[in-house]
């Protein structure tokens, strides 16, 4: 089924990932600009799109494949609104890792519109237990995930 639709959760490219991202009516407030949370929507799909396609998936995560149950949860955003984007935009969600220690990935997220950058953010997730308890990134998946560059 994945593969009806390979560019539906974007592409990886070098250093991290793009996913493109069509403005809808519903994306936007009653200015026509797009709402705030919209944007951290978009980095959520591209946060985990991105995880998707370095092979690994939150259900094989959450059934244990890694030693025992396990989950990204997002620690800590700051973000940066710069530009609006508005209804029928076709904008990119750049995410690319930039650093990765212990049971932390700290990502760096951008929304662009051609060249123009219209929020950025700093995204710090960490690798959870059920319970709630941080657990070191297993090395399968920190080979995975490593910064690049």
């Amino acid at each position: 089924m994945g593969q009806d639709w390979p560019d539906l959760a974007g592409r990886l490219v070098p250093g991290g990932h793009v996913l493109p991202v069509r403005i809808y009516f519903e994306d936007t407030d009653f200015s026509g600009v797009v709402y705030h949370g919209s944007f951290i929507r978009f980095m959520e799909r591209g946060r985990s799109d991105y995880i998707r396609l370095l092979g690994i998936g939150h259900t094989a995560l959450d059934d244990g494949e890694h030693g025992e149950r396990l989950a990204f949860a997002v620690r800590r955003i700051t973000i940066d609104f710069l530009k609006p984007a508005r209804i029928d935009d076709l904008i990119e969600i750049h995410t690319e890792p930039s650093q990765l220690a212990g049971a932390r990935l700290i990502l760096r997220q951008t929304a662009r519109r051609g060249e123009t950058v219209l929020a950025e953010a700093d995204v710090t997730v960490v690798l959870i237990t059920p319970e709630g308890r941080a657990r070191r990134i297993p090395d399968g998946v920190r080979e995975r995930l490593a910064p690049t560059g």
